[in-house]
């Protein structure tokens, strides 16, 4: 788990250093088109290939929401956050997903899960007003852009709850990469960057989509396989700390009480609305 929340976190340092070099749009093409050609060998291995054929339809729309708008928001919002930041919006992917799921899917939420909302939301609040600055130079639209990421990965569970239940958890992986990388390709083409890539550019884009999303997910699943999908979203309360440890030791960002006080609230809004921590109940 160590492990995964540390690829994770260093996805948002890498998008830091590399997307101006190529630009949000080539950046997450190459980034979902590595770790498709990454998967789909493992994929085929199993035997599992001809379910992409089956459920291609649900796929694409999940590639849309869980890889091709999230990864273009995230890059684009490198542009002017930094890694720690979007990390921690990143972390209210709970908190959105357990909103839609009430409104779409008609899941219960107690008093508990509205309570933990009610502190992750205000913890968000707290931080988007620090740094949601609309002014020329300002960061209130990168801000803006990395919160529609958590949002579409709040619609993307439950889409793929409602219709890919049953389906193999590698194989909604794989197809929504492949079907990002097929999305992708012609965006990217046409925003590719006229200026030459350097090798250290090259390095750092092929980590990002060999270990920080093929890898990443291989391990993701075995975690939900081997421990189970309650202990797994525990990785939530690691990821940010990975990233603002990356970010302050590689590219000396600056760790602000705002962030650290943000990032706690959001952390135990999470824990409460997943459960993960509960309130003390006098019986």
């Amino acid at each position: 788990m160590a492990i995964l929340a540390a690829l994770w976190g260093a996805s948002f340092m890498l998008m830091r250093v590399v997307t101006p070099a190529f630009g949000p749009i080539p950046l997450s093409a190459v980034r979902v088109i590595g770790a498709s050609l990454c998967l789909l060998p493992v994929l085929a291995l199993r035997g599992e290939l001809p379910a992409l054929r089956r459920h291609w339809r649900p796929l694409v729309v999940v590639g849309l929401t869980n890889s091709t708008l999230p990864f273009i928001c995230f890059t684009y919002a490198a542009l002017s956050i930094t890694a720690g930041m979007s990390a921690i919006f990143n972390a209210a992917a709970p908190l959105f997903a357990a909103v839609i799921a009430w409104w779409w899917l008609h899941e219960r939420l107690s008093p508990q899960r509205v309570a933990g909302l009610v502190i992750g939301f205000a913890g968000v609040v707290w931080m988007v007003w620090d740094r949601a600055s609309f002014k020329p130079g300002g960061t209130g639209w990168a801000v803006v852009v990395c919160l529609g990421a958590p949002l579409l990965y709040g619609v993307s569970v439950s889409y793929t709850k409602r219709y890919l239940t049953g389906v193999p958890t590698l194989v909604v992986a794989t197809g929504s990469l492949l079907a990002a990388s097929v999305l992708l390709c012609i965006p990217a083409i046409i925003c590719w960057p006229s200026a030459p890539l350097s090798m250290a550019d090259w390095g750092a884009a092929a980590f990002l989509a060999l270990a920080c999303t093929a890898l990443a997910y291989v391990l993701f699943f075995r975690l939900i396989a081997n421990v189970g999908p309650a202990r797994t979203i525990t990785v939530t309360f690691l990821i940010p700390a990975f990233a603002m440890l990356f970010g302050t030791l590689f590219l000396d960002e600056a760790l602000t009480l705002t962030m650290l006080g943000g990032c706690a609230v959001i952390l135990t809004g999470i824990g409460f609305a997943t459960g993960m921590l509960r309130l003390p109940i006098r019986r």
